[in-house]
């Protein structure tokens, strides 16, 4: 510091330049930042000192300690004033810092009392006193005369040429905060107060960080006793800001929340806009870019931070807008050599040059005069996009340092950014498979209706293997499905896929629920795969108006019934996860009647993390049976109520059924021999019944359909007894059970063959038919829509 010159001799404006230590208090007394300064100044770490006590860390003789743990304090009053909400105008002081094995330092300090919404409550802004301290006057620390007459202060009106350079570099006293919180903060300093040094009444000196020091127009003369900045202080601040960048990128696998960390990372401390693009197939979480990028290449404009001038960066190209770069730009140059591009200033016939290939698009007022590098985003060798920094006029040019900050800073940021893309790619794919997969529950079975629901963990889409299914069975009866493959991602939704297909396929079979989860569990044992999976198989009959269902390891069903309006678990075995292997299953019978409903679902909507299960279990009773308007309000209401509490963070499948029953007006049945005779009298008994439910225009498909099933089992069944039952449910079922086990097969008969065509007729006359084996034999059925 130049105190030699007359006082006519202007001032310049960066003889104050000296490196501070900033540390943030929060509203609750705890450290919320800590600089790099300030590890050097007051020694602990920031992983030590973020969200440490800041009266345990800030050693500022008696201000934040019990006195005598610290020599003694000169001048200014203490910080708990601000700390405690006592005072509310800023403080400076002077503390000898002195500790068991460290020599006393003499520290300077400023405090800011922070008011507002935000959390900061306090910024202490300090120093190394003696930096200012002549040679061979004032001793160690600065202890003579010139020595004690230095003191902080603060200057709201100090006319210093330049001084609004000073209020350019505050915001980078704050590199570890967002721009917003950094812009907010710096203006609450600026209302208080500048920092300055104070040498006597008339001379009160500006404080300029040191970091920002470099970047003023004029060259700074550094203070006395201090010298000139070794070439390492530079080095050491890139490492440094580098290192504070790469803990600030990547807290999330969120696409859009990864770029606009690496966007505010850099803002206001390295650049002052800070413009992100990516190539479309990044932004879509496509898995492949197709190829390096040319001049036909849409790059995406996913996020731009800016300090100062709000708005204006949006007029020419909009976030969320994709264009090509054209070919002879910087941006060009940079995706496709995949290297920085490094423009110190733009001068404005370049700025001309460069707008007049973008088409429509006027970019030189955004460009003109300003400090350009093209830092590109890379991963596996390929451009994932590409970031555009910018500094205004009056700010230093980036120079071949900053550039290899910038490259350096961009290959952290691309491996980031790659990490969340394929993150996407694999949760769009494992989505896609599962939806897929997930069916869409008919609204009405035989006999009953039927809602379902299907929701992701998070926004993001994070896919597990959670799945519900309705299976139409013979007898007018439907399967009800509900299961969960643990874990998540893209091989649980496989997972998922083929346990699925599996219980499609054996209830096709017809097989009870008990031996249907038996042979599902020695079907995941030769599938060979580690994951277990719950599952919770029910069958309705409308007819016999019951239940069979049985449990794998699965959340426990709740039954509402209609007669008191309760809800209530239903006691099960619970039974092995499917994938356990050799386990026994067992199936409950449980009546129902009309007006009951069941609800299945995943153990995502009942349990909670630090929570007993029964008390997720005991809200689901509860909101299940709270009345509705409808069976998807029923959902919407059960998801609701149960979600409200938060902490849910698996995904979930929930599938609702409400038992209606069949009359029995609607079923008719006749037991038969299979002999030839029979078929007139079955005719004939089949068009009586079908006038009596006023369905005489199916008379003639019906019976000719009956008359070839029949004729079928007469032919081909070894057994001599069988039965026909007719259904009115929605659609007229038909169906024929006999002895014989053998289940029919559609044939491919020739011109000349006189057999084999009579289930061919069924299968072009009927809306669906089919056959089943049961413990009696057969059963063979068709469906006709109702006029």
């Amino acid at each position: 510091m130049d105190r030699g010159a007359p006082p006519s001799e202007p001032q310049r404006y960066a003889v104050g330049r000296m490196p501070l230590a900033v540390v943030v208090v929060d509203r609750s007394g705890l450290v919320s930042h800590w600089s790099a300064g300030a590890r050097q100044l007051f020694g602990p770490t920031r992983e030590s000192a973020v969200g440490s006590p800041a009266l345990d860390l800030l050693p500022v003789s008696g201000a934040l300690a019990p006195a005598g743990e610290y020599a003694a304090y000169d001048g200014g009053p203490g910080l708990d004033g601000p700390l405690t909400g006592r005072t509310l105008y800023p403080t400076a002081g002077r503390a000898r810092l002195s500790g068991p094995g460290r020599a006393r330092v003499d520290a300077l300090w400023w405090a800011y009392p922070m008011a507002g919404p935000g959390d900061e409550r306090l910024i202490v802004l300090a120093t190394d006193a003696a930096r200012f301290a002549e040679g061979g006057e004032g001793g160690e620390g600065g202890e003579g005369e010139r020595g004690r007459r230095i003191a902080p202060g603060f200057a709201p009106h100090t006319e210093v040429p330049g001084a609004d350079a000073l209020a350019r570099a505050l915001p980078e006293l704050l590199p570890g905060l967002s721009v917003r919180d950094s812009a907010r903060i710096v203006s609450q300093l600026l209302d208080l107060g500048y920092p300055v040094l104070e040498f006597s009444r008339h001379d009160r000196v500006p404080v300029i960080p040191d970091g920002a020091a470099a970047q003023c127009a004029e060259p700074a003369r550094s203070p006395a006793g201090a010298g000139a900045d070794p070439p390492y202080a530079a080095v050491r601040e890139r490492l440094e800001f580098l290192n504070e960048v790469s803990g600030r990128i990547g807290s999330s696998l969120d696409l859009a929340r990864t770029v606009q960390e690496i966007s505010t990372a850099v803002v206001p401390r390295f650049a002052d806009i800070a413009d992100v693009y990516l190539r479309e197939q990044v932004v879509a979480g496509e898995g492949f870019l197709g190829g390096p990028p040319d001049a036909t290449t849409l790059w995406h404009r996913v996020a731009v931070e800016q300090a100062g001038e709000p708005g204006r960066w949006d007029d020419p190209v909009p976030v969320g807008e994709s264009l090509p770069f054209p070919e002879h730009t910087p941006f060009f140059q940079c995706v496709t050599t995949g290297e920085p591009v490094l423009v110190p200033r733009i001068d404005e016939p370049m700025a001309a040059a460069i707008a007049a290939r973008f088409e429509k698009r006027d970019i030189r007022p955004l460009i003109n005069g300003r400090s350009l590098l093209a830092v590109p985003l890379t991963a596996r060798d390929a451009v994932l996009g590409f970031m555009i920094l910018l500094r205004r006029p009056g700010r230093a040019d980036f120079t071949a340092m900053d550039r290899g900050t910038g490259a350096e800073l961009a290959a952290r940021a691309g491996l980031v950014l790659d990490n969340a893309r394929m993150y996407t790619y694999q949760e769009n794919a494992a989505g896609t498979l599962q939806d897929s997969m997930l069916p869409q529950a008919a609204p009405k079975g035989a006999g009953c209706d039927i809602a379902a629901r299907y929701l992701p963990a998070t926004l993001l889409g994070r896919v597990g293997g959670d799945w519900f299914d309705t299976v139409k069975l013979p007898g007018s009866r439907t399967a009800l499905v509900v299961g969960d493959v643990m874990g998540h991602g893209i091989d649980s939704a496989a997972m998922m896929g083929r346990l699925r297909t599996a219980v499609q396929t054996m209830a096709a079979l017809d097989l009870p629920p008990a031996r249907l989860l038996s042979q599902l569990d020695a079907l995941a044992q030769r599938l060979g795969e580690s994951s277990l999976a719950t599952c919770l198989y029910a069958v309705y009959d409308p007819i016999r108006e019951e239940l069979v269902i049985a449990n794998a390891g699965h959340v426990p069903p709740v039954i509402v019934r209609a007669a008191d309006g309760r809800g209530e678990l239903l006691e099960l075995p619970t039974g092995a996860p499917i994938g356990v292997g050799r386990v026994p299953f067992e199936s409950v019978t449980v009546p129902v009647a009309p007006g009951d409903r069941l609800v299945m679902c995943t153990d995502g909507l009942v349990e909670v993390r630090g929570e007993d299960i029964a008390v997720g279990l005991a809200a689901l009773c509860e909101s299940a049976a709270h009345p509705a308007a409808s069976m998807d309000d029923a959902c919407d209401t059960i998801i609701r109520t149960l979600r409200a509490k938060g902490g849910r963070k698996d995904d979930l499948a929930l599938l609702m059924a409400r038992f209606n029953g069949i009359p029995e007006e609607s079923v008719a049945s006749w037991e038969l021999t299979l002999e030839p005779a029979e078929a007139p009298r079955l005719r004939r008994l089949v068009r009586g019944q079908l006038r009596s439910w006023g369905l005489s225009p199916l008379l003639e498909t019906v019976e000719l359909l009956v008359g070839e099933v029949v004729a079928n089992a007469v032919r081909h069944a070894r057994g001599r007894r069988a039965e026909l039952r007719l259904v009115l449910a929605g659609s007229l079922q038909c169906e024929l059970m006999d002895e014989d086990p053998t289940l029919p097969t559609l044939c491919d008969a020739g011109p000349l063959a006189e057999s084999g065509r009579g289930l061919r007729v069924v299968a072009a006359l009927a809306r669906e038919w089919g056959s089943s084996r049961t413990a009696e034999g057969k059963t063979v059925w068709f469906e006709v829509a109702l006029p």
